[in-house]
């Protein structure tokens, strides 16, 4: 699968990790950075282009991390077509994308470790939307939140 993944400096280290793990389990890895690790970065410089490679159709899916996972899913969600959730077990890695169509998984680096993240990952990125008329009728609700409410883009447009 074609992944986004992208970190702050509270989530660079376990990104670094998880991203070559998962490039050896034959997924084709788009990292958005941070590709160095500066203290004081910040999380929307990474997770925003990252997850708008996931809304264009650019990568399938996203992982992001920052130190909690809060603010990267806070960010995320900002950007009309993205379903991120903060997931730190295996529960909410496969029903979050079997009944919300989740599309970018997000994880503390301060909170969980590199195998629970590599799990984490991996039932993610093995779960499909069910597509269940009340699923589905949920989706279109936030769709219409987003059409409505719709949130900017960096340069204004709408």
């Amino acid at each position: 699968m074609h992944i986004g993944i992208a970190a702050d400096h509270g989530g660079f280290e376990l990104k670094g990790r998880l991203g070559e793990l998962l490039q050896a389990e034959g997924h084709q890895m788009e990292d958005y950075g941070a590709h160095e690790f500066v203290g004081d970065d910040d999380y929307p410089d990474f997770v925003v282009p990252m997850a708008r490679a996931v809304a264009g159709g650019e990568v399938v899916r996203g992982i992001a991390i920052c130190g909690s996972g809060v603010g990267a899913a806070v960010a995320a969600n900002k950007l009309p077509g993205i379903r991120a959730g903060l997931c730190n077990d295996s529960y909410s890695a496969h029903q979050g994308v079997e009944h919300d169509d989740m599309n970018v998984l997000v994880m503390g680096g301060l909170v969980v470790g590199r195998e629970v993240a590599r799990e984490l990952a991996r039932i993610f990125l093995a779960a499909r939307y069910g597509g269940e008329p009340r699923h589905q009728r949920r989706i279109e609700q936030i769709r219409e939140l987003e059409r409505r409410y719709g949130a900017r883009g960096w340069e204004g447009e709408p």
